[in-house]
């Protein structure tokens, strides 16, 4: 009876995470399909390799600090769960354990001091644009700083947008289809504002109305995967709050987010809110598959590009969109490629980048030279961290764009900027 006391324990998530480890049956076909097993070739550093570990500290018979660096090694992207033929729902079992060992173990000063500054900094969009303005100008003397602090200075951008909050209220054009709240996002306001603004015109000409619920923060998801749960669940709460509401749906453009919010049951589990929770992400949906299941209204015939769409791991893998954005680009008149490794993360993975900066580096630069492979005129993305990434490897080839799919759309419908190949 020592693997149920030991999965009690753990808590409400018990039992999800019992039902994971019980599904995996060994097969392997989560292996070519796992980053870290491809660049590593380790078996510990595979899915199944996880499950085991998980499962001898769940039981006992290792220390949860025996177990960390291969966990601590793993993306979270949920490329096996696509590959998995017998339906283990890894993710769940992956965030669930990390919210158990995280006060269970110890932590270098050094590692505690960065994912202290990162957990300050990137939820909060002022912060983190002073933050970002600081470690611009750090920049040339990034050889000077903490080893750890490297991998963020060399991620910045050469240029910041200027700070633009959305408008609380963008009317639909038309005849009203539909009524949305939208999330404005943490990272993304201060990196890429656009993408948001993006976002609530291409609804709009779609015929639907966003609100951007003031109130707002941070999702909760880079806690959540970060075994931060006490700080999740608080992200958690204000956002389930400040979206209560008539709404057809709670619409995100982050992959990373989206997932996140979705998992708020799993989060909540057990606490008194967790019905609400259920229902919350019950309604919550990329701004792809909205579009695609609204049904979407092709702006007027552009230039026809062809472009490489990147499958961001948390919209791909844990939220199972992947025709939805192919076919906007599509109606919009353009080619779409699909480049080879295709379900293989970029290394982004929330801020594993940040935290794994090597195994993170190899993985963006496969990731770049197989979308330059397929010779693209632009290359679109649905997750900020994705496009950071795959501009930060692409920057020693030749410029090509890289966008998210509603700004491509946008400026089909001739927003913000022409649409035209890169070069």
């Amino acid at each position: 009876m020592q693997h149920e006391i030991q999965l009690e324990s753990v808590g409400p998530k018990g039992e999800a995470m019992a039902g994971a480890i019980a599904s995996c049956v060994h097969c392997g076909f989560c292996l070519p399909t796992c980053p870290t097993y491809l660049t590593m070739g380790e078996e510990e550093n595979s899915p199944r390799g996880r499950i085991v570990l998980m499962k001898e500290v769940l039981e006992g018979g290792l220390t949860v600090e025996q177990a960390s660096s291969p966990i601590d090694n793993c993306l979270g992207c949920q490329a096996c769960v696509s590959a998995c033929p017998s339906g283990v729902e890894y993710g769940d079992l992956i965030t669930a354990y990390r919210a158990y060992a995280e006060p269970r173990r110890s932590r270098p000063l050094a590692e505690r001091a960065q994912r202290g500054l990162i957990g300050a900094t990137l939820p909060r969009p002022r912060r983190f644009r002073f933050a970002t303005r600081m470690g611009m100008l750090a920049r040339p003397l990034a050889r000077l700083a903490p080893t750890r602090l490297r991998p963020m200075l060399g991620l910045l951008p050469t240029n910041l947008p200027r700070a633009r909050p959305l408008p609380a209220l963008t009317p639909a054009e038309g005849p009203r289809r539909a009524r949305v709240a939208l999330l404005a996002g943490c990272a993304q306001q201060v990196l890429a504002p656009e993408i948001g603004w993006a976002t609530a015109r291409v609804l709009a000409r779609n015929g639907v109305e966003v609100i951007v619920p003031g109130g707002q923060g941070c999702c909760g998801a880079l806690a959540m995967h970060g075994g931060r749960e006490r700080a999740a669940r608080r992200f958690a709460r204000r956002t389930i709050a400040a979206f209560a509401g008539d709404f057809d749906a709670i619409v995100t453009n982050a992959a990373g987010c989206g997932s996140g919010m979705r998992e708020y049951p799993l989060l909540l589990a057990g606490e008194p809110d967790e019905a609400e929770a259920q229902a919350f992400a019950g309604r919550v949906v990329d701004v792809s598959a909205f579009l695609d299941d609204l049904g979407f209204l092709p702006p007027p015939a552009t230039q026809p590009l062809r472009i490489a769409y990147h499958d961001a791991c948390h919209l791909s893998h844990a939220q199972r969109v992947r025709e939805a954005p192919r076919r906007l680009l599509a109606a919009a008149g353009h080619e779409v490629v699909t480049p080879d490794e295709a379900e293989i993360c970029c290394g982004s993975a929330g801020t594993y980048n940040l935290e794994r900066p090597e195994t993170a580096a190899e993985l963006g630069r496969r990731k770049a030279e197989r979308l330059l492979a397929t010779e693209p005129d632009l290359i679109a993305a649905g997750n900020i961290g994705c496009l950071t990434q795959i501009r930060t490897h692409l920057a020693p080839s030749p410029g090509v764009e890289t966008l998210h799919t509603v700004e491509i759309l946008d400026r089909a419908y001739g927003g913000s900027r022409p649409l035209a190949p890169s070069g």
